[in-house]
């Protein structure tokens, strides 16, 4: 079986992230670029199906710039046996539509795709689901655990009233949650074997796509963005008068 686990490399989130006006993007290179930790969850279940002889090939794809080898490698020297790395200038500021896209492209031959259920820089959660609807997939979501024999993939969902237990036949596409494994430090013969895996370097136009303005899609474009405006004192209500003020500032904002 082979697995690919995709991962994605963002602003540490232990450092000040704030959002470039000029671009209207994550200001990137404002902070450390790290393996998304829920990331680095994600390959200690892809590693623990490799020990235990369930996943034959653990593959890592990443889609970012060409500096994003270095997080690459510590994935390498977690779980995968090899990596794809996607580069593209034209992919930019992608939003989730053409990210899910070319992820899904690049990893239609896996029998297993696992993720982590948000990335820490945006956070919409939806990448996932909108490759499992590109390739015509099963899709588990925010799984806590996952199970895999004989073809299927059984996970354990925990919602707010309710814990699933939910299967889906392979190939299937399952986000997981942080619940799902622990970080691990790679060793140093890890990190030594590491630097002999294979990085596949490819393209948009070599997965059979366009991107950025010549997509036959429409793509989100960020179009403007200013800073918040400082925060500025509430009107304070007291006395005899206080209902009416209340009334009266409300109304003046259309609230009643």
């Amino acid at each position: 079986m082979k697995v690919v686990v995709l991962v994605k490399q963002v602003p540490d989130t232990y450092e000040k992230r704030h959002i470039a006006l000029d671009t209207g993007m994550l200001a990137r290179e404002a902070s450390e670029n790290v393996v998304d930790e829920i990331d680095e969850r994600v390959c200690t279940v892809a590693a623990d199906l490799k020990k235990s002889g369930t996943a034959t090939e653990v593959v890592s794809v990443t889609m970012g710039p060409a500096g994003a080898d270095k997080a690459i490698r510590k994935v390498l020297a977690l779980a995968a046996d090899r990596a794809v790395h996607i580069v593209d200038d034209a992919l930019a500021g992608s939003d989730m539509v053409q990210t899910a896209r070319v992820l899904a492209a690049a990893v239609a031959d896996a029998d297993l795709v696992l993720t982590g259920e948000a990335s820490t820089d945006g956070g919409g959660g939806m990448v996932p689901a909108m490759m499992a609807e590109i390739l015509g997939r099963p899709h588990i979501v925010a799984a806590d655990s996952i199970e895999v024999a004989e073809g299927i993939v059984t996970a354990a969902v925990n919602t707010e009233t309710e814990k699933l237990t939910l299967t889906a036949a392979t190939p299937a596409i399952v986000s997981l949650t942080e619940k799902a494994g622990e970080p691990k430090l790679p060793n140093f013969k890890a990190i030594r074997e590491a630097k002999k895996k294979d990085i596949t370097i490819t393209s948009t136009a070599e997965l059979g796509l366009v991107a950025g303005p010549d997509a036959a899609y429409v793509r989100n474009v960020m179009v403007s963005a200013a800073e918040r405006p400082p925060r500025e004192a509430g009107q304070k209500v007291s006395g005899d008068t206080a209902a009416t003020e209340l009334v009266d500032f409300l109304a003046s904002r259309h609230l009643i």
